[in-house]
């Protein structure tokens, strides 16, 4: 069975963006110690699972080739396939996506019973909290910007209880500390 990740960007206080999305707390430029650790977690993957809003800006800003990307990085964002979680789209206006919809959990579990490598997901936000609440991840790697904002969009919503054991925690010349997690299951 494939592995499915969480890659995600958090505040030390657990926020993936701001109350309004803001995303300006963002630790950059990365330096190349956290770019090595990334290259080998995204390595084993094929398959990126984004939720439709995070889609909606991601696909077309990698596909525009953005500056201060590597083209390697550029590349592999572009040709690796993608499936985009909604309910409301019935087909993908994107170029390498396709749209699954219906019961999450069940389009995890046929993703990750498909032969192939690992699976990603970077968010959006709703995408996020219902895998965690699910219990539908296999890996979480947070990346811990050294800022808190108090407020914002959490990576773990109330109620998504859930006991986690810690794999490795790294820290990074640029100050992000990735944290590794696997859930703890019964």
């Amino acid at each position: 069975m494939r592995t499915f990740k969480l890659q995600v960007q958090t505040t030390v206080d657990g926020y993936m963006a701001g109350p309004n999305g803001e995303m300006d707390w963002m630790t950059f430029p990365w330096t190349d110690d956290i770019s090595a650790y990334i290259d080998a977690l995204t390595e084993p993957v094929d398959c990126i699972v984004l939720g439709r809003h995070l889609a909606e800006g991601f696909i077309p800003t990698w596909a525009a080739q953005p500056e201060g990307e590597t083209q390697e990085s550029i590349d592999w964002m572009n040709n690796t396939p993608k499936v985009v979680i909604s309910n409301s789209l019935t087909e993908s206006p994107w170029d390498n996506a396709v749209v699954a919809g219906g019961d999450l959990a069940e389009t995890v579990n046929k993703l990750k019973a498909q032969p192939g490598g690992d699976i990603i997901t970077y968010g959006g936000g709703t995408l996020v909290s219902d895998l965690i609440t699910k219990g539908l991840l296999d890996e979480l790697h947070l990346f811990v910007n050294p800022t808190a904002i108090g407020a914002g969009m959490p990576v773990f919503p109330a109620g998504a209880y859930q006991r986690l054991r810690l794999v490795t925690a790294r820290p990074f010349d640029c100050g992000i500390t990735a944290l590794h997690f696997e859930p703890k299951r019964s």
